[in-house]
């Protein structure tokens, strides 16, 4: 099972959301905003309260989504938070003492 450590509730309805290996991943309610109970969250207010809870991202009301869901139907935004860029040691090596 997938879990979630942390959520960023991002404009146009995307959530930011890291994984315990550091992935980060984009995923979008757009396609849920018309299902069901997931219409209380087209109030932005209320989308913009995203927590994580139980593994996963929950908002008041009793929302959630399921962590393997968040996960496949997301999108890579990068390949870990803790991986600094390639170029970051080179301009370390190259810095004035």
């Amino acid at each position: 099972m997938v879990a979630v450590v942390r959520v960023a509730p991002l404009e146009n309805y995307h959530l930011e959301i890291e994984f315990p290996s550091g992935k980060i991943r984009l995923f979008d309610v757009r396609p849920y905003l018309d299902k069901g109970v997931f219409t209380q969250l087209q109030d932005k207010s209320l989308f913009a309260r995203a927590y994580v809870a139980f593994d996963t991202v929950c908002w008041p009301n009793d929302l959630d989504i399921a962590p393997d869901t968040l996960y496949l139907q997301s999108v890579p935004v990068s390949t870990t938070i803790h991986e600094p860029p390639a170029t970051y040691t080179k301009l370390l090596a190259i810095q004035p003492a």
